[in-house]
């Protein structure tokens, strides 16, 4: 566990503290359902130490999940251009600490307002609440967008624009189930396929070429 992380989850923790006591004056069987929230909530907001990769070619996973797509798409955004998305859906069993996928200088964040939506549907991409991420170096600039889902409903941003990110260092979190997407230059070699678990921090998604 790791303080930053359960800090975001300190407001669940106290209403389920007075709803377990609550329910413990009323009947202890009840009040084990909301112990047993309490713990799931401890799981969810696990937040591992984890070794990144040293090869300085290769691109890591932004977040914990299943890569739902790869597709080839327009990057409106922040450069404007084609790139190769790959989209990482984030189950409520996932951890939701979000890392940096290359070496770089945070040079953009943005945070907008939308729905919730599924973030299993590719549509989210464009309709739902988000944070946009640029991780800027000399090798390439590396887009991140961080989606909420049907029940996540906050992203929280721990970076901000100027910060210096080492490849796999936490940048922010999506509280629930979601969806972090990974821009890459159309030249990267991308080495995982849709259906492929991947490990935030750990898991090489695309080489620069």
């Amino acid at each position: 566990m790791r303080r930053q992380t359960l800090y975001e989850a300190r407001w669940i923790f106290a209403i389920l503290a007075i709803l377990a006591i609550g329910s413990w004056l009323i009947s202890p069987w009840i009040s084990l359902i909301w112990i047993a929230l309490i713990a799931y909530t401890f799981a969810f907001f696990r937040d591992p130490e984890r070794t990144t990769p040293a090869d300085p070619d290769a691109v890591v996973a932004a977040a914990d999940g299943v890569v739902s797509d790869i597709i080839e798409t327009e990057e409106t955004e922040v450069l404007k251009a084609p790139q190769r998305r790959v989209g990482i859906f984030l189950s409520v069993f996932d951890v939701h600490t979000n890392r940096a996928p290359v070496d770089g200088r945070v040079t953009y964040r943005q945070h907008r307002e939308g729905l919730c939506l599924d973030a299993r549907s590719t549509e989210c991409s464009n309709k739902n609440e988000s944070m946009t991420w640029a991780f800027e170096n000399t090798r390439a600039t590396i887009v991140v967008k961080q989606l909420t889902g049907a029940i996540a409903r906050r992203i929280v941003g721990w970076s901000k624009v100027g910060d210096e990110v080492k490849k796999g260092e936490r940048f922010g979190m999506i509280r629930f189930g979601s969806r972090t997407e990974v821009f890459l230059p159309l030249d990267a070699t991308v080495v995982v396929k849709v259906g492929d678990r991947v490990v935030g921090g750990i898991t090489i998604i695309a080489r620069l070429p």
